[in-house]
């Protein structure tokens, strides 16, 4: 695995784009989301802290997800191993530890189907974002 041979303005991308579906996933939902939370937006603390967080987590992925396509593709990312990657990783790590945390929390499953939708649509982004840049020029 190439660590230097990331297209770099395609990890940006990618979690620019990542971060602003998030948003508006979270907005659109959320009235269901504070409630399976099981959160009172009157006793929540106004932070900008979690969208920071949100954007490091998501350049992190982008860039994790530019090296797993860089590395199976031979590094000749494309869209379509961008998009198989993406949702082959949420399948088999963020669906399986968010099913698995919330039960253990105690969440219902309405949750784990938000949550889970929004990260799904965040690795199907990224992936691909990161195949249609293609490979870092040389």
């Amino acid at each position: 695995m190439d660590f230097e041979a990331v297209n770099w303005l395609a990890v940006i991308a990618a979690a620019v784009v990542a971060w602003l579906f998030g948003a508006a996933w979270y907005m659109g939902l959320s009235k269901p989301w504070l409630k399976a939370a099981k959160l009172d937006p009157a006793t929540m603390k106004k932070s900008p802290l979690p969208f920071v967080i949100s954007f490091i987590a998501e350049l992190i992925m982008a860039y994790i997800m530019a090296l797993v396509v860089g590395a199976m593709t031979g590094g000749e990312p494309t869209l379509l191993a961008g998009l198989v990657f993406g949702f082959v990783l949420w399948l088999g790590f963020v669906a399986t530890t968010l099913s698995a945390n919330h039960r253990y929390q105690n969440f219902g499953w309405d949750l784990t189907l938000i949550d889970g939708g929004h990260w799904l649509g965040v690795l199907l982004i990224i992936g691909v974002v990161i195949g249609w840049f293609g490979a870092a020029a040389t």
